[in-house]
Protein backbone atom coordinates (compact mmCIF):
# COMPACT_ATOMS: atom_id res chain seq x y z
CA UNK A 1 0.00 0.00 0.00
CA UNK A 2 1.20 3.53 -0.92
CA UNK A 3 0.14 7.21 -0.64
CA UNK A 4 -0.64 10.49 -1.85
CA UNK A 5 2.56 12.89 -1.10
CA UNK A 6 1.35 15.60 -3.22
CA UNK A 7 -1.40 16.72 -5.79
CA UNK A 8 -0.28 19.79 -8.16
CA UNK A 9 -2.39 21.60 -10.78
CA UNK A 10 -1.92 24.61 -12.45
CA UNK A 11 -3.93 26.75 -15.05
CA UNK A 12 -1.38 26.31 -17.77
CA UNK A 13 0.61 23.60 -19.46
CA UNK A 14 4.79 23.81 -19.70
CA UNK A 15 4.72 25.47 -16.24
CA UNK A 16 5.52 24.55 -12.56
CA UNK A 17 2.34 23.08 -10.42
CA UNK A 18 0.94 24.32 -6.98
CA UNK A 19 0.11 21.97 -4.46
CA UNK A 20 -3.38 21.70 -3.35
CA UNK A 21 -4.98 20.13 -0.35
CA UNK A 22 -7.31 17.95 -2.72
CA UNK A 23 -8.72 17.61 -5.69
CA UNK A 24 -12.19 15.63 -7.97
CA UNK A 25 -10.88 13.07 -10.48
CA UNK A 26 -13.03 13.44 -13.18
CA UNK A 27 -13.33 10.35 -15.20
CA UNK A 28 -12.09 10.36 -19.01
CA UNK A 29 -11.56 14.22 -18.10
CA UNK A 30 -8.25 14.57 -15.76
CA UNK A 31 -8.15 16.75 -12.29
CA UNK A 32 -10.79 19.59 -11.99
CA UNK A 33 -8.90 23.03 -12.35
CA UNK A 34 -5.50 21.23 -14.20
CA UNK A 35 -4.09 22.70 -17.50
CA UNK A 36 -3.75 18.67 -18.59
CA UNK A 37 -7.33 18.17 -18.38
CA UNK A 38 -9.57 16.74 -21.53
CA UNK A 39 -10.26 14.00 -23.74
CA UNK A 40 -6.50 12.89 -24.55
CA UNK A 41 -4.06 10.14 -22.72
CA UNK A 42 -2.14 12.03 -20.54
CA UNK A 43 -4.92 13.85 -18.18
CA UNK A 44 -2.75 13.22 -15.34
CA UNK A 45 0.99 13.01 -14.65
CA UNK A 46 3.01 10.69 -11.71
CA UNK A 47 6.06 10.59 -10.02
CA UNK A 48 7.62 8.58 -7.23
CA UNK A 49 8.31 10.55 -4.05
CA UNK A 50 11.73 9.02 -3.54
CA UNK A 51 12.65 9.93 -7.31
CA UNK A 52 12.17 13.50 -6.66
CA UNK A 53 13.82 13.40 -3.02
CA UNK A 54 17.13 11.97 -5.32
CA UNK A 55 17.17 14.47 -7.94
CA UNK A 56 16.77 17.48 -4.60
CA UNK A 57 19.76 15.32 -2.67
CA UNK A 58 22.08 15.20 -5.91
CA UNK A 59 20.71 18.46 -7.79
CA UNK A 60 18.40 20.48 -6.58
CA UNK A 61 18.38 20.99 -3.04
CA UNK A 62 15.43 23.73 -3.33
CA UNK A 63 12.95 21.70 -5.45
CA UNK A 64 9.45 22.08 -4.64
CA UNK A 65 6.18 19.84 -4.99
CA UNK A 66 5.26 20.60 -8.74
CA UNK A 67 8.60 21.72 -10.17
CA UNK A 68 8.74 18.84 -12.19
CA UNK A 69 4.93 19.78 -13.50
CA UNK A 70 3.86 17.01 -11.90
CA UNK A 71 0.26 16.61 -11.33
CA UNK A 72 0.97 13.52 -8.36
CA UNK A 73 3.69 12.25 -6.17
CA UNK A 74 3.19 8.96 -4.87
CA UNK A 75 5.61 6.51 -1.98
CA UNK A 76 5.46 3.10 -1.29
CA UNK A 77 4.45 1.71 -4.76
CA UNK A 78 6.84 0.26 -7.17
CA UNK A 79 6.17 2.33 -10.58
CA UNK A 80 9.50 2.04 -12.31
CA UNK A 81 7.97 -1.55 -13.25
CA UNK A 82 4.53 -0.45 -13.82
CA UNK A 83 3.60 -1.06 -17.88
CA UNK A 84 0.74 0.53 -19.79
CA UNK A 85 -2.91 -0.65 -18.54
CA UNK A 86 -2.24 -0.89 -15.10
CA UNK A 87 -4.09 0.38 -12.57
CA UNK A 88 -4.15 3.08 -9.32
CA UNK A 89 -6.45 3.33 -7.20
CA UNK A 90 -6.25 6.80 -5.30
CA UNK A 91 -8.39 7.25 -1.69
CA UNK A 92 -11.60 5.29 -2.51
CA UNK A 93 -13.07 5.47 -5.63
CA UNK A 94 -10.18 7.81 -8.13
CA UNK A 95 -8.93 5.12 -10.69
CA UNK A 96 -5.97 6.09 -12.81
CA UNK A 97 -4.95 4.03 -16.16
CA UNK A 98 -1.26 4.11 -16.87
CA UNK A 99 -1.57 5.29 -20.81
CA UNK A 100 2.54 6.41 -21.55
CA UNK A 101 5.80 5.96 -19.99
CA UNK A 102 7.69 8.88 -19.76
CA UNK A 103 7.78 11.53 -23.18
CA UNK A 104 9.81 13.03 -25.82
CA UNK A 105 11.48 16.41 -25.03
CA UNK A 106 12.71 17.48 -28.38
CA UNK A 107 13.59 20.96 -26.79
CA UNK A 108 14.33 21.73 -23.54
CA UNK A 109 11.04 23.15 -21.68
CA UNK A 110 10.34 25.91 -19.53
CA UNK A 111 10.47 23.43 -16.70
CA UNK A 112 13.92 22.20 -17.70
CA UNK A 113 15.39 26.38 -18.21
CA UNK A 114 13.63 26.66 -14.64
CA UNK A 115 14.77 23.78 -12.80
CA UNK A 116 18.17 22.90 -14.33
CA UNK A 117 16.68 19.19 -15.38
CA UNK A 118 13.21 17.52 -15.84
CA UNK A 119 12.80 13.87 -14.78
CA UNK A 120 8.80 13.69 -16.25
CA UNK A 121 10.87 12.33 -19.43
CA UNK A 122 13.03 9.48 -17.46
CA UNK A 123 11.05 8.78 -14.31
CA UNK A 124 7.12 9.92 -14.87
CA UNK A 125 3.95 7.90 -15.72
CA UNK A 126 0.95 9.87 -17.17
CA UNK A 127 -2.07 8.06 -16.87
CA UNK A 128 -6.23 8.52 -17.65
CA UNK A 129 -8.75 9.05 -14.90
CA UNK A 130 -11.17 5.96 -15.68
CA UNK A 131 -13.20 6.03 -12.47
CA UNK A 132 -14.24 9.57 -11.10
CA UNK A 133 -13.46 10.31 -7.32
CA UNK A 134 -11.38 12.75 -5.19
CA UNK A 135 -8.07 12.10 -2.90
CA UNK A 136 -5.86 14.29 -0.79
CA UNK A 137 -2.22 14.06 0.43
CA UNK A 138 -2.22 11.29 2.65
CA UNK A 139 -4.71 9.26 0.92
CA UNK A 140 -3.95 5.91 0.99
CA UNK A 141 -2.72 4.51 -3.11
CA UNK A 142 -2.73 0.74 -4.45
CA UNK A 143 -2.33 -1.08 -6.95
CA UNK A 144 -5.31 -2.61 -8.20
CA UNK A 145 -4.40 -4.04 -11.73
CA UNK A 146 -0.25 -4.47 -12.83
CA UNK A 147 0.97 -5.00 -16.14
CA UNK A 148 4.38 -5.78 -16.03
CA UNK A 149 6.64 -3.10 -17.84
CA UNK A 150 8.49 -5.56 -20.35
CA UNK A 151 5.77 -6.75 -21.71
CA UNK A 152 5.34 -5.71 -25.69
CA UNK A 153 2.47 -3.54 -25.54
CA UNK A 154 0.44 -4.04 -29.08
CA UNK A 155 -2.52 -2.10 -30.79
CA UNK A 156 -4.59 -3.93 -33.15
CA UNK A 157 -6.48 -2.01 -35.64
CA UNK A 158 -9.47 -3.55 -37.47
CA UNK A 159 -9.88 -1.23 -40.34
CA UNK A 160 -13.42 -1.74 -42.00
CA UNK A 161 -16.10 0.56 -43.53
CA UNK A 162 -18.32 -1.51 -42.19
CA UNK A 163 -17.27 -2.86 -38.74
CA UNK A 164 -16.88 0.71 -37.81
CA UNK A 165 -20.59 1.36 -38.91
CA UNK A 166 -21.49 -1.36 -36.70
CA UNK A 167 -23.17 -3.13 -39.96
CA UNK A 168 -20.99 -6.34 -39.16
CA UNK A 169 -18.87 -7.72 -35.97
CA UNK A 170 -15.32 -8.00 -35.90
CA UNK A 171 -13.93 -11.49 -35.78
CA UNK A 172 -10.06 -10.89 -37.61
CA UNK A 173 -8.84 -8.01 -34.59
CA UNK A 174 -9.57 -10.46 -31.71
CA UNK A 175 -8.86 -13.43 -33.57
CA UNK A 176 -4.98 -11.47 -33.79
CA UNK A 177 -5.24 -9.86 -30.53
CA UNK A 178 -5.46 -13.63 -28.88
CA UNK A 179 -2.80 -15.38 -31.13
CA UNK A 180 -0.75 -12.59 -29.80
CA UNK A 181 -1.47 -12.69 -26.41
CA UNK A 182 -0.49 -16.58 -26.89
CA UNK A 183 2.56 -16.51 -29.00
CA UNK A 184 4.19 -12.90 -27.40
CA UNK A 185 5.13 -11.82 -24.33
CA UNK A 186 2.39 -9.18 -24.49
CA UNK A 187 -0.09 -6.93 -23.11
CA UNK A 188 -3.13 -5.91 -25.95
CA UNK A 189 -3.20 -2.30 -25.02
CA UNK A 190 -6.41 -1.31 -27.65
CA UNK A 191 -8.02 -3.16 -30.11
CA UNK A 192 -9.83 -0.38 -32.31
CA UNK A 193 -11.98 0.29 -35.05
CA UNK A 194 -11.42 2.49 -37.90
CA UNK A 195 -13.23 3.10 -41.34
CA UNK A 196 -11.49 2.28 -44.52
CA UNK A 197 -10.07 6.08 -45.02
CA UNK A 198 -6.65 6.84 -45.30
CA UNK A 199 -6.72 10.03 -43.30
CA UNK A 200 -8.35 8.25 -40.59
CA UNK A 201 -5.91 4.85 -40.41
CA UNK A 202 -2.63 7.68 -40.30
CA UNK A 203 -4.25 9.47 -37.34
CA UNK A 204 -4.53 6.61 -35.36
CA UNK A 205 -1.06 5.21 -36.59
CA UNK A 206 0.47 8.45 -35.44
CA UNK A 207 -1.50 8.58 -32.52
CA UNK A 208 -0.10 5.31 -30.96
CA UNK A 209 3.57 5.48 -32.60
CA UNK A 210 4.34 8.70 -31.30
CA UNK A 211 5.14 8.63 -27.25
CA UNK A 212 2.53 6.24 -26.50
CA UNK A 213 4.46 3.77 -25.84
CA UNK A 214 3.53 0.99 -28.10
CA UNK A 215 5.88 -1.67 -29.07
CA UNK A 216 3.76 -3.11 -32.22
CA UNK A 217 1.21 -1.96 -34.15
CA UNK A 218 -0.92 -4.48 -35.77
CA UNK A 219 -3.17 -3.67 -38.66
CA UNK A 220 -5.85 -6.21 -40.16
CA UNK A 221 -7.70 -5.61 -43.55
CA UNK A 222 -7.35 -3.18 -46.17
CA UNK A 223 -4.21 -4.49 -47.98
CA UNK A 224 -5.77 -5.51 -51.52
CA UNK A 225 -6.89 -4.33 -54.78
CA UNK A 226 -10.22 -2.46 -54.15
CA UNK A 227 -10.52 0.83 -54.20
CA UNK A 228 -11.02 1.84 -50.74
CA UNK A 229 -7.62 -1.01 -49.92
CA UNK A 230 -5.65 2.21 -48.50
CA UNK A 231 -4.01 0.74 -45.64
CA UNK A 232 -0.59 0.47 -47.48
CA UNK A 233 -0.68 4.05 -48.42
CA UNK A 234 -1.12 5.08 -45.04
CA UNK A 235 1.07 3.06 -43.24
CA UNK A 236 3.68 4.18 -45.84
CA UNK A 237 2.91 7.84 -45.43
CA UNK A 238 3.81 7.02 -41.63
CA UNK A 239 6.80 4.77 -41.06
CA UNK A 240 10.07 6.22 -41.33
CA UNK A 241 12.14 2.61 -41.87
CA UNK A 242 10.56 0.04 -43.79
CA UNK A 243 10.89 -3.73 -42.66
CA UNK A 244 10.68 -5.12 -46.30
CA UNK A 245 11.59 -9.23 -45.11
CA UNK A 246 8.53 -9.07 -42.96
CA UNK A 247 6.32 -8.20 -46.13
CA UNK A 248 8.03 -10.97 -47.85
CA UNK A 249 7.73 -13.26 -45.26
CA UNK A 250 4.06 -13.44 -44.90
CA UNK A 251 3.71 -13.48 -48.67
CA UNK A 252 5.53 -16.26 -49.07
CA UNK A 253 4.41 -17.77 -46.29
CA UNK A 254 0.73 -17.42 -47.68
CA UNK A 255 1.48 -18.37 -51.62
CA UNK A 256 1.93 -21.88 -49.67
CA UNK A 257 -1.46 -21.31 -48.94
CA UNK A 258 -3.51 -19.80 -52.21
CA UNK A 259 -2.02 -17.94 -55.56
CA UNK A 260 -3.75 -14.68 -54.63
CA UNK A 261 -1.30 -14.44 -51.97
CA UNK A 262 0.60 -11.96 -54.21
CA UNK A 263 -2.30 -9.67 -54.78
CA UNK A 264 -1.31 -8.45 -51.07
CA UNK A 265 0.08 -5.29 -51.17
CA UNK A 266 0.81 -5.58 -47.38
CA UNK A 267 4.15 -3.29 -45.79
CA UNK A 268 5.38 -2.45 -42.54
CA UNK A 269 7.92 -0.87 -41.16
CA UNK A 270 9.20 1.36 -38.01
CA UNK A 271 8.13 4.58 -36.94
CA UNK A 272 10.12 6.09 -33.86
CA UNK A 273 10.32 2.82 -31.88
CA UNK A 274 7.12 1.29 -32.68
CA UNK A 275 6.88 -1.19 -35.12
CA UNK A 276 4.19 -1.72 -37.70
CA UNK A 277 2.59 -4.29 -39.72
CA UNK A 278 -0.60 -4.34 -41.69
CA UNK A 279 -2.67 -8.20 -42.06
CA UNK A 280 -5.28 -8.90 -44.00
CA UNK A 281 -8.49 -8.45 -43.07
CA UNK A 282 -9.94 -11.84 -43.03
CA UNK A 283 -9.35 -13.45 -39.58
CA UNK A 284 -7.99 -16.77 -41.25
CA UNK A 285 -5.41 -14.99 -43.57
CA UNK A 286 -4.65 -12.35 -40.72
CA UNK A 287 -3.84 -15.18 -38.55
CA UNK A 288 -2.06 -17.06 -40.86
CA UNK A 289 0.44 -14.01 -42.02
CA UNK A 290 1.10 -13.26 -38.35
CA UNK A 291 1.91 -16.64 -37.55
CA UNK A 292 4.44 -16.56 -40.54
CA UNK A 293 6.73 -13.28 -38.76
CA UNK A 294 5.75 -14.54 -35.02
CA UNK A 295 9.03 -16.35 -35.17
CA UNK A 296 11.26 -13.13 -35.55
CA UNK A 297 9.15 -10.85 -33.89
CA UNK A 298 10.18 -11.21 -30.21
CA UNK A 299 13.19 -10.67 -31.36
CA UNK A 300 12.61 -7.41 -33.55
CA UNK A 301 10.70 -5.65 -30.67
CA UNK A 302 13.28 -6.31 -28.00
CA UNK A 303 16.45 -4.75 -30.71
CA UNK A 304 13.60 -1.72 -30.78
CA UNK A 305 13.69 -1.32 -26.84
CA UNK A 306 17.61 -1.40 -27.17
CA UNK A 307 18.36 -4.64 -26.50
CA UNK A 308 22.59 -4.58 -27.56
CA UNK A 309 22.86 -8.15 -27.99
CA UNK A 310 24.27 -10.20 -31.13
CA UNK A 311 21.42 -10.69 -33.54
CA UNK A 312 23.21 -14.01 -34.95
CA UNK A 313 23.14 -15.66 -31.53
Amino acid sequence: MGKVKTICISDSKGKKKTPVDSARFVQNHGIEGDAHAGNWHRQVSLLNMEDVESIKQDKLPNLADGDFAENIILSGLPLATLGLGSVIQLGNEAQLSITQLGKVCHTPCNIYHQTGDCIMPRLGLFARVTASGNASAGSEAKIIKEVAKNAFQVAVITISDRCSRGETTDTAGPAVCELVKKSVNSHIYTLDIVPDKQEAIVEKLKHYSHGHSIDLILTVGGTGFTPSDVTPEAVTQVIERPTPGLDEAMRIASAKITPRAMLSRAVSGIRDSTLIISLPGSERSSTENLEAVLPALEHGLEKLRGDPSDCGR
